[in-house]
């Protein structure tokens, strides 16, 4: 009977505001350390396939000139008797048309945010609603 009415020991007494407080800051600076790592992995692992996608798109695109240039020059030489001059314009027509739709499916892919590291930014947004909740509570 006497152990519960004796004062609590220094070992088992409950943690002051300082400590408290070194905890909170501990928990924080871990979340924000498991943040970045989370951030480091998905940019290492987007470089990587950037990388990839960057070097096979240019030795694509090598190929597909090649293969636009001379497709296009043999079809000048096949219609330049009965087309003259306007086979020269009517290619440069398609194949500006042919660059503008590819420019416009390029430009609609970076606005859909495929780039984005969507873990990275769940993530975040968890944490943020979080705390906000926490200091409302408060």
């Amino acid at each position: 009977m006497q152990e519960f009415l004796a004062p609590p020991s220094p070992k088992k007494a409950r943690p002051g505001l300082a400590a408290a407080l070194a905890g909170a800051g501990q928990n924080l600076l871990g979340l924000v350390f498991s943040r970045i790592e989370l951030a480091a992995f998905e940019l290492a692992e987007a470089r990587t396939r950037l990388l990839k996608i960057t070097v096979v798109s240019a030795l694509a695109l090598i190929a597909v000139w090649f293969a636009v240039a001379y497709w296009s020059v043999l079809i000048v030489m096949f219609n330049w008797d009965a087309l003259g001059w306007k086979i020269v314009a009517l290619t440069a027509a398609v194949f500006s048309a042919i660059a503008f739709a590819l420019l416009w499916y390029v430009r609609a892919l970076l606005r859909g945010g495929k780039l984005a590291m969507r873990e990275t930014a769940d993530e975040l947004r968890k944490d943020r609603d979080a705390l906000l909740s926490a200091s409302s509570r408060s």
